[in-house]
């Protein structure tokens, strides 16, 4: 059966289709290179500084918020006045701090936009009263981040697939559809008469990536003596490893095709073809889907739709990782298109993650472990699989209890909503706990909590935990959550 991929798109009165032989739709010449040259819109910056120097001009809004976040943090202590004080500095200091991060990540693409995205989503990842406002205008970012000019794309469709768009397929539009942190979408047809979306990547971004990753470790550096006991190198290598392979497109094609197979059998889970001889490095080209975003569906659909949504999500994330040792690692909501009656779209696979078959069995064993109950052998497995060390009492009780919160949708045999406070207790829960053990009310001085050995690969799953909790509670899906990951946490792992 065929499948129709849906991405929503430009209104027909701002696309600009050019067909072939260099005209666009309405007879004027295609662009000379000068033309080109003289209506781009300035590239990203790519060297260090250039890239430091963008977020440091951002520093003066973001210091305020930053610093009520570490007040919060240890607990520091202030008068009833003084709080009601600091609130209303923050509510009035968060769109206009929201704004400029829009704009300055915007335009810087790579990882800052990606944290930026982050942000947008997460919940807990802002202080309490920014959350709200920061994330209404960071939103923009999942899907419409400013793009580059068209003449960009086509200079990057030209010197990976051997010609201009309008030579190579039947009809481009020059106007973006969609722009994120790596590339830029446009709406195109093949020669062949399908519907296509071509992501092209930004010119330079892939140097620029470089450079936020060396600036990272340039941090991690100056933080060694402390960071490393708690992974720091370890955490940066994961990183780089993970988002490097991001903009080489030739990497997202082989895993969209993996997830594909490991869903093939599942209607509910629709993902685009990849058209091979239009993909390169810097250039892939999908079967279009066209569907209803992630905010539209949380603001419409019936609170039964949702619920049905929320189990695709959950079967398209756990068959993956249980089953196959596949980890969707970026599951922010720009990614999805919503087609009804539970079917969901998912439109990007640049950030995955092949996790080694002793990894997954390791996290089957200490969900199931507290599925039955057997807590003797979930606290083994903490030990042997999340490197938790309990002759540490404090750090001990806070990792593992937090353990069993995260799962607690997994291990619940009942209907689990997921909620908001739900979603940013997954973050306060580690806050709090740890603020408790470093800032003791006796002690002047602060303690450092026992260190994890947590795998290195552990990095992204983190990372889907928090963010996957807070797009089913945007969704406020229901459902028993542990009946759904049952088939899987049982049996070997199949290759993909």
């Amino acid at each position: 059966m065929r499948r129709h991929v849906i991405l929503r798109a430009m209104p027909p009165s701002r696309r600009a289709v050019i067909p072939p032989g260099g005209v666009d739709a309405r007879g004027a010449p295609e662009p000379t290179e000068r033309a080109e040259a003289s209506e781009s819109v300035a590239p990203p910056p790519t060297s260090r500084l250039g890239r430091l120097a963008r977020l440091g001009r951002l520093a003066p809004r973001a210091l305020p918020m930053a610093a009520e976040a570490v007040r919060r943090a240890v607990g520091a202590k202030r008068t009833e006045d003084e709080k009601v004080e600091a609130r209303e500095r923050l509510v009035l200091n968060a769109k206009r701090t929201a704004d400029a991060m829009l704009k300055t990540l915007g335009e810087m693409k790579g990882l800052p936009l990606k944290l930026g995205q982050m942000a947008s989503y997460i919940d807990g990842l802002a202080p309490p009263g920014y959350e709200d406002k920061l994330q209404k205008v960071l939103v923009r970012l999942q899907q419409q981040a400013p793009p580059l000019s068209p003449e960009a794309a086509i200079r990057v469709v030209r010197e990976d697939l051997g010609a201009p768009p309008q030579d190579i397929f039947a009809e481009w539009e020059r106007e973006p559809f969609a722009a994120a942190s790596i590339g830029q979408v446009h709406r195109a047809v093949t020669r062949g008469g399908e519907t296509v979306a071509v992501k092209v990547q930004y010119p330079g971004i892939d140097k620029a990536m470089e450079n936020d990753l060396k600036s990272l470790s340039l941090l991690e550096s100056m933080i060694a003596p402390i960071g490393r006991r708690y992974q720091s190198k370890e955490t940066l290598e994961e990183l780089r490893s993970v988002f490097l392979a991001e903009v080489d497109y030739r990497i997202e094609a082989e895993a969209t095709e993996a997830f594909r197979r490991v869903h093939r059998d599942d209607e509910q889970i629709v993902i685009p073809r990849v058209f091979h001889s239009l993909s390169t490095k810097r250039v892939i080209t999908l079967e279009l889907i066209e569907g209803i975003d992630y905010a539209e569906f949380c603001a419409k659909a019936s609170q039964g739709d949702r619920n049905a949504a929320g189990e695709t999500l959950a079967r398209f994330m756990f068959r993956a990782l249980y089953r196959h040792g596949l980890l969707y690692a970026d599951p922010h909501p720009g990614n999805y298109r919503f087609l009804g009656g539970g079917r969901v779209a998912f439109l990007d696979f640049g950030c995955h993650k092949r996790l080694p078959p002793a990894l997954v069995a390791g996290m089957k064993r200490y969900v199931v472990a507290l599925q039955r109950g057997d807590m003797d052998e979930f606290y083994r497995a903490c030990v042997e699989v999340l490197g938790y060390d309990p002759s540490e009492p404090e750090s001990w009780a806070l990792y593992t209890a937090y353990t069993q919160f995260v799962l607690r949708p997994l291990v619940t045999d009942g209907p689990f909503t997921y909620t908001r406070e739900y979603a940013r207790e997954s973050v306060a829960f580690l806050v709090r706990g740890g603020r408790d053990i470093v800032f003791k009310p006796d002690e002047a001085l602060p303690n450092l909590p026992a260190p994890l050995r947590m795998p290195r690969d552990f990095t992204f799953v983190n990372r889907l935990q928090w963010g996957f909790a807070s797009v089913l509670a945007g969704l406020k899906a229901e459902a028993n959550w542990r009946q759904l990951v049952e088939p899987w946490l049982h049996g070997p792992e199949y290759p993909s």
